[in-house]
């Protein structure tokens, strides 16, 4: 096995446990490392032998049964991620496969009974330990359950891939290993047991109790477990469904999702024995693959490096925050309202020029609560106070007594520092003013404000409840206190934020501009819309330029074009064509089809680029403008700008974000000379 001596080992801590009823005890193991939830339990080298030795006390003590559990809160979440890169080898990486299933199959192959209180959270390897046990309980208060490796550039490679399908049917496995990894989604216990996956679903009060006494039963006879028959007959069709959603979606960049889909086509007709080895050599496969390691990279910066962002000021000197105002009442400001009244449980203030906008502006927030509850995704106790929180006024003296105040009115610099010129007067000299611009300059902001050393950039991006991204902007001016006391205020909203430094467009709008542009110029100079369109297929964006275009509206793209074209003229163009949309009021797409009617509104050229030349003219430019954005010091290093495009623009983990795929392109070497990280940190060794 792979030598890991930073492993944080996962004991399995067998007892043996009276069970009234039956004659002999039962073999409980407890998976738990130690520490408390926050570092959940995982399977390392040491983990996995430590449960291979607990099992073998185990069957020796001849029990009624066998179940295993976890600490509180914590099933397992699987395989020890932190292993991954020190797989140097395709041997190694079998090797890592095939211990996982000589493992787990123990379990399965049992002639003792084998249960698993599934206690908490269940995830990956942790998953797949559950569903080798014959039966499984599942507590109420289990936060996740899944498998989720296809969204890390991995397969359920220990069993998952053929078990699952085979316990609860393709429509519902397909769903577990690919719908909801590349959704972001897990499943509740509710939806566990109603799927199958567990046999039954216990209260979280009693659980290691309740479980105990259920399993007594089925051993005793008492309880008979029934499961439905799998639909073989279907298994076909909805694979082929799978496939060509993932075609549309992804274009075939997403080695993982392409390798589950025939792991699952397999457990149609294999034999167990067939279908893991397969699981070994497709876990081999994609271990060994560049894609895998960026996506392992893209993890890590979402796990870690987001939860500790660099340069922040110590939390300490973050002031407290009682009440929120909101210059504007628009969607983005609504969205606004809603966000800091339901995370900060605070008193939010929304104005704006006349009533009816303020009205419009709360009444959004409320329909939005509404649709919150109707969905049971809040409580209608909470969903009472949150409306109680949110008011609405055309008087800015309502914002005398808050200690935070975001504007989200219309991107105009003099519009901004008009509206700052109004709110100083009001607000206390501690009170932090944030900006949610996303692209005009904080120090220009700042330069006519008594207090300037309180304003700072509080980039959210749309739509503000899905992207978790905020930019944080320190200007010149900004002291410690407002920036220390800006994080605090991310971290309440649940947003991962990253420190940016002043600089037209920060990190995120820059990027994508950067690239839009050069479809835009391959559009003007003659190359047909659809090539110019799909010409970044390949990478598995998570929509195309011209879809994004539309979603961020014409008319802003232009009016934020321009600020970066003031700024950066030789590298930031002016396209004719985004003008004409933007002024023809056009909606660019319709019925997710590019407009016709759009599309007749272009003047193109007589020079037109094949897809390559496009895609390859698009990442030339990233390149280029990534370095810059480094040598700028727009933010401390390449991880933070993969970091923005993650998370800000929902870039693919195969990417890494971004720097990786340049640099395993050769793109970064041969636009800047050098790549953006040193080998071995988002890819093979």
């Amino acid at each position: 096995m792979i030598e890991h001596p930073d492993e944080v080992v996962t004991k399995a801590l067998l007892r043996l446990v009276p069970v009234p009823g039956l004659d002999k005890p039962a073999a409980l193991i407890t998976l738990d490392n130690g520490l408390d939830y926050k570092k959940p339990n995982s399977f390392g080298p040491a983990g996995m032998q430590s449960l291979n030795d607990a099992l073998d006390r185990a069957f020796a003590a001849e029990p009624a049964f066998i179940a295993l559990t976890g600490k509180p809160y914590i099933f397992c979440v699987g395989a020890d991620i932190t292993l991954m890169p020190k797989v140097s080898s395709r041997e190694q990486a079998v090797e890592l496969g095939r211990a996982g299933h000589a493992l787990f199959r123990r379990l399965k192959d049992s002639t003792v009974p084998t249960f698993a209180f599934i206690n908490g959270a269940a995830l990956g390897g942790g998953f797949e330990v559950a569903l080798h046990c014959h039966y499984r309980t599942v507590s109420g208060g289990a936060a996740a359950l899944g498998l989720p490796e296809v969204a890390i550039g991995l397969i359920p490679g220990w069993g998952g891939s053929q078990l699952l399908p085979n316990l609860i049917g393709i429509p519902g496995a397909a769903q577990v290993i690919l719908q909801n990894p590349l959704t972001q989604k897990v499943l509740k216990p509710a939806q566990a047991a109603e799927m199958g996956v567990a046999d039954v679903l216990l209260e979280a009060a009693d659980f290691l109790e309740r479980s105990l006494e259920w399993a007594a039963g089925v051993v005793k006879g008492d309880i008979t477990v029934t499961r439905p028959e799998v639909d073989r007959e279907m298994w076909d069709g909805v694979l082929y469904f799978a496939r060509q959603q993932l075609d549309e979606r992804l274009h075939g960049a997403h080695p993982a999702a392409n390798k589950a889909l025939e792991l699952l086509a397999l457990a149609k007709d294999a034999s167990f024995a067939d279908g893991t080895a397969a699981e070994d050599e497709a876990l081999a496969d994609l271990i060994m693959s560049e894609e895998c390691r960026s996506s392992l990279y893209a993890f890590d910066l979402v796990q870690r490096r987001a939860k500790r962002p660099v340069g922040a000021p110590p939390a300490e000197l973050a002031r407290k925050v009682t009440k929120v105002g909101i210059v504007g009442a628009g969607l983005m400001a609504s969205q606004l309202a809603l966000l800091f009244a339901r995370r900060l449980e605070v008193p939010v203030v929304m104005t704006d020029l006349d009533q009816t906008r303020v009205d419009k502006g709360v009444e959004y927030v409320r329909s939005q609560i509404d649709k919150q509850v109707a969905k049971k995704r809040m409580r209608a106790g909470t969903a009472a106070k949150v409306r109680g929180l949110v008011s609405g006024t055309v008087d800015k003296n309502a914002f005398a007594d808050a200690d935070f105040v975001i504007e989200a009115v219309f991107e105009d610099l003099e519009v901004k520092k008009q509206v700052w010129a109004e709110i100083e007067k009001i607000v206390s000299p501690e009170a932090l003013l944030a900006t949610n611009t996303s692209s005009l300059s904080v120090n220009a902001m700042a330069a006519s404000m008594e207090h300037p050393e309180r304003l700072v950039g509080f980039h959210f991006f749309n739509p503000v409840a899905v992207l978790p991204l905020l930019e944080i902007v320190r200007g010149d001016q900004t002291d410690d206190a407002t920036l220390a006391t800006a994080f605090a205020t991310a971290k309440a909203l649940k947003k991962s934020a990253v420190l940016v430094k002043d600089a037209p467009a920060f990190v995120v709008n820059r990027l994508l501009f950067r690239f839009l542009g050069e479809i835009h110029a391959a559009i003007d100079a003659g190359t047909p819309v659809e090539v110019a369109d799909q010409a970044l297929d390949p990478l598995g964006l998570p929509m195309r330029p011209l879809a994004l275009l539309h979603l961020v509206g014409p008319g802003v793209a232009y009016h934020v074009g321009g600020t970066l074209h003031e700024a950066f003229p030789d590298r930031f163009g002016l396209s004719d064509n985004l003008r004409r949309i933007a002024e023809s009021g056009k909606p660019l797409m319709v019925d997710d089809e590019i407009n016709p009617e759009v599309v007749a509104l272009f003047e193109a050229g007589s020079a037109p680029l094949t897809a390559e030349q496009v895609r390859q003219r698009a990442l030339d430019a990233l390149a280029q403008e990534i370095r810059l954005m480094l040598d700028e010091g727009v933010v401390a290093e390449a991880q933070d700008i993969d970091l923005c495009m993650i998370l800000g623009a929902g870039w693919p983990f195969p990417l890494g974000g971004v720097t990786p795929y340049l640099d395993r392109t050769g793109t970064s070497e041969r636009v800047t000379g050098r790549r953006f990280l040193p080998r071995g940190v988002a890819s093979l060794p």
